[in-house]
């Protein structure tokens, strides 16, 4: 749960203000209206690091994705067996094989204890616990449905982890080949033609300009190495800074989805996410604009986050959903066209799950796809390398045999 700050009206008229938990600013605003209060303002108060997660140290290793879809599953059979919360957390901090995570169920065992619910417990814990994670949980304590809502986020987690394999399956091999050329291309620089270059310089011959490309390079190589380690290692470095901005993390969005090829399979893997968590959320009961607040942390993309969030405010105003995705230009007509079915029907949840699974389809199809589309370009890059590698190389030794030929004669 998150901290808010309010100011309100008492029902006398007179300003009050404090502070109270609530899992949105919604459900904040529904505990004031309960006690008989009329709120004006209510902020979330930023978490602090410090108080988050004390007991963790920074040198663990994080809670993979598989561990949650464990922790879900477990969770989802012994509740629905009706298994105390607290017996049942016991049993699975004893049970799992992540340090971290089981230091995190023994604090929330703590936390229980001392009276708090289990949606607050793990809202302390955001680093482990997302706020996705968190809502689902609180909807499900709320309704009495806790199995199901862990059931939920199983297949949610499922999913997740299938298409994150397939992305890693996919790019894997041309890392592998663009990392493989850029060790190529200091081995070459720095031991391979220094060699030729001695050659070349006893026989004092007249070299082409492929030649004399491959030796500055070298001799560029050679003499600023360090230098050039150093800035692609500060490059990185920054680069990663940047990205953990806020202006960062934006661009960096939307240059991930704009890159060539595998720009557009991030998008659709993004939207299927989109469409996952958010069909999910309203399963579960959640609020519609609370869903969208939500949801646009969880497509782990702040460009594609940014336009969830104009969605929410432009449905805040009153407009529908099917007009503000028409307005985001982020789905295709197709999608649109089942999001108005589910919007006329009132089966919105289970349509964005036909959506997701739509665009996880598409998703699976272009990655079987991607290496073939990948390999024709890696293969021009290596041959446009030996070529060059080759008329440098070569065609001075050819000219040299041939007047040695000629002198001979």
């Amino acid at each position: 749960m998150a901290q808010f700050r309010y100011t309100a009206r008492d029902p006398n008229g007179n300003a009050i203000s404090g502070q109270l938990e609530a899992g949105n600013e919604s459900a904040a605003a529904d505990l004031l209206r309960r006690r008989s209060v009329i709120p004006l303002t209510i902020v979330r108060q930023q978490d602090k690091p410090a108080e988050t997660e004390p007991a963790i140290s920074w040198w663990q290793p994080k809670v993979s994705l598989t561990d949650l879809i464990m922790l879900s599953r477990q969770m989802y059979s012994l509740t629905r067996a009706g298994i105390p919360i607290i017996r049942a957390i016991e049993g699975l901090a004893l049970s799992t094989g992540s340090k971290r995570l089981q230091q995190v169920l023994t604090e929330l065992v703590q936390q229980l204890e001392n009276g708090r619910t289990l949606s607050q417990a793990m809202a302390a814990h955001p680093a482990v616990f997302s706020r996705l994670m968190v809502s689902i949980v609180n909807v499900g304590e709320n309704t009495g449905r806790l199995d199901e809502a862990f059931l939920q986020l199983t297949y949610y987690f499922e999913q997740e982890q299938e298409t994150r394999k397939q992305i890693k399956q996919a790019t894997r091999y041309p890392i592998f080949v663009l990392i493989a050329l850029v060790v190529a291309m200091f081995i070459l620089n720095l031991l391979v033609i220094p060699q030729f270059a001695n050659m070349f310089a006893r026989f004092n011959a007249e070299l082409p300009w492929s030649t004399q490309l491959l030796l500055g390079s070298s001799a560029f190589f050679t003499r600023f190495w360090p230098l050039i380690v150093l800035f692609m290692l500060a490059g990185a470095f920054g680069l990663r800074s940047y990205i953990k901005t806020d202006t960062g993390r934006v661009v960096w969005g939307r240059w991930k989805i704009r890159f060539p090829i595998i720009g557009n399979v991030i998008y659709r893997a993004t939207l299927g996410r989109f469409a996952r968590s958010f069909g999910m959320m309203l399963k579960a009961g959640v609020p519609l604009t609370s869903a969208l607040t939500l949801v646009a942390d969880a497509v782990d993309n702040e460009h594609l986050g940014e336009k969830i969030r104009d969605m929410r405010r432009n449905i805040e105003r009153g407009e529908s959903l099917l007009r503000v995705s028409q307005q985001s230009q982020m789905f295709t007509p197709l999608v649109l066209q089942m999001l108005a079915v589910g919007e006329e029907t009132g089966a919105m949840d289970d349509m964005l799950s036909e959506v997701a699974g739509f665009y996880e389809r598409e998703v699976a199809f272009d990655l079987k796809s991607l290496t073939a589309k990948i390999e024709p370009i890696l293969i021009s890059i290596v041959a446009v390398m030996v070529l060059i590698l080759a008329l440098g190389i070569f065609t001075p030794m050819w000219d040299m045999l041939n007047a040695y030929k000629g002198g001979s004669s």
